[in-house]
């Protein structure tokens, strides 16, 4: 039995389908069994014989103790990703550092669990791009609780895991994703932060084209890479996973290219060293925590070495042009984006 907490987020849903495509048994930790998205899950093929969901809040001690009892592995992927938040200590750094905790601390409990895969981030190794190639073994300096709270939360999160690790000295392994902006189809019904962006440049929701580079990876493969740290047996501490860089005129180049001519793309372009001026001026009529994003890494590049998980588990990315169709095709599917015959 496998445990995949966090199961009907865009990549916990993700992750339970390649599990249970793969013949594995899942139980999914859910905040709401009766939800729409957990709904989702249940209908995913083998989802009738093979998935159990189970309620689960990230704040409450104890509250994952059964879920993982009697899995060999644990996926902890449960954590909220919003840029913006009104009580950042509260809504961002309580749930991930507390929820990685008490997930840890049922794992502690339980005999069978072999390994643990957490879910980090990209947040957590860098906080302001400088041109350095990032690897395993950066980490986020810059993000505070008052600047770019998300990046920060992500990277107390994976430091309070890694300490258990060192003070507790489990008896199960810990191994730690990193992924990129995570991109591709979903299999639930709702628009997640990451692919929102892939819709708003398409409906004229984002009016410029600024310099402004984004590491980025297909939902598909981060599941992937979950499942191979699981199984590779001398697969060890943190991955990049990321399949490439790509920046904001790339993309809106990319979606032209495969055919999307119909859709209102960003007018006006600012990634000239003059337009990056214009944009850190702009940028203020953004909600807090979008904008100190953005500053962190406007006119800055972006150098990202994955080799470790190419060569540690065997990982083949997917090109960019796959996951961008198989993101908006998904999109109109599902009438978050209409048809481009119908602009």
């Amino acid at each position: 039995m496998k445990c995949v907490t966090g199961a009907t987020g865009f990549l916990g849903g993700q992750l339970v389908g390649s599990l249970l495509a793969l013949g594995e048994s899942v139980r999914g930790t859910v905040r709401n069994l009766d939800s729409a998205n957990a709904n989702a899950l249940r209908q995913l093929p083998r989802g009738d014989a093979l998935i159990e969901l189970a309620e689960a809040d990230l704040l409450e001690p104890g509250a994952f103790d059964e879920a993982v009892a009697d899995c060999d592995t644990v996926f902890h992927v449960a954590s909220p990703f919003v840029f913006t938040a009104i009580d950042p200590a509260r809504d961002l750094l309580a749930p991930a550092v507390e929820g990685t905790l008490n997930v840890l601390e049922a794992c502690l409990l339980s005999p069978v669990v072999k390994r643990v895969v957490l879910t980090s981030s990209i947040a957590a190794v860098v906080g302001r791009a400088d041109g350095r190639s990032l690897s395993e073994q950066d980490w986020n300096t810059y993000s505070s609780l008052t600047d770019n709270p998300y990046y920060f939360a992500k990277t107390e999160a994976e430091k309070a895991a890694w300490r258990f690790e060192r003070e507790r000295k489990p008896s199960f392994d810990l191994v730690v994703i990193n992924p990129g902006q995570v991109l591709g189809p979903s299999h639930r019904e709702s628009v997640g932060t990451s692919v929102a962006n892939i819709r708003d440049l398409l409906t004229g929701k984002i009016p410029a084209i600024i310099d402004l580079e984004v590491p980025y990876v297909d939902v598909r493969d981060v599941a992937a890479a979950h499942i191979l740290a699981s199984r590779t047996q001398h697969a060890k501490g943190r991955y990049l996973t990321v399949a490439g860089v790509v920046t904001t005129r790339q993309l809106v180049e990319t979606i032209q290219n495969l055919g999307y001519t119909g859709y209102r793309f960003p007018r006006m372009s600012l990634d000239s060293p003059v337009g990056t001026q214009l944009a850190r001026l702009a940028i203020y009529a953004q909600p807090r925590g979008l904008r100190q994003y953005i500053r962190a890494f406007l006119g800055r590049r972006i150098v990202v070495d994955n080799s470790k998980i190419k060569t540690d588990l065997g990982i083949e990315f997917r090109p960019l042009e796959e996951t961008i169709q198989d993101t908006i095709e998904d999109l109109i599917a599902k009438q978050h984006l209409p048809s481009p015959v119908l602009l």
